[in-house]
């Protein structure tokens, strides 16, 4: 039973690369490389649907995802905050808090 070949990032650039130039086909490029000609052109494919993530990674990607994750700090922040007056205040009882999913809060009567 042979092992499956696992291809470096690397290497899929230069082959897709390759592909884009279009000096070669696509079997000849599959053929040089030893590699199947589907997979050749996937890998084609995949780096042109991923060009536009090349010029989109600037700083206003990186402020937005910095912004949702602080958003959701201040929430969990919140939460703790609820959860901390709730078991502070005088005759407070652990038994009556609900614990769904991440979030702990008094269960209803």
């Amino acid at each position: 039973m042979t092992k499956r070949r696992r291809f470096t990032d690397d290497f899929k650039a230069r082959i897709a690369l390759e592909a884009l130039r279009g000096d070669k086909t696509v079997q000849e490029i599959a053929s040089k490389h030893k590699v199947h000609p589907n997979q050749v052109s996937t890998w084609k494919r995949q780096a042109i649907d991923g060009l536009a993530d090349v010029f989109s990674t600037g700083p206003e990607r990186v402020t937005a995802d910095h912004e949702a994750e602080i958003h959701d700090l201040h929430a969990k922040v919140g939460q703790l905050m609820d959860l901390s007056r709730f078991c502070a205040a005088p005759g407070a009882r652990l038994s009556h808090l609900s614990f769904e999913g991440d979030r702990a809060f008094p269960a209803q009567c």
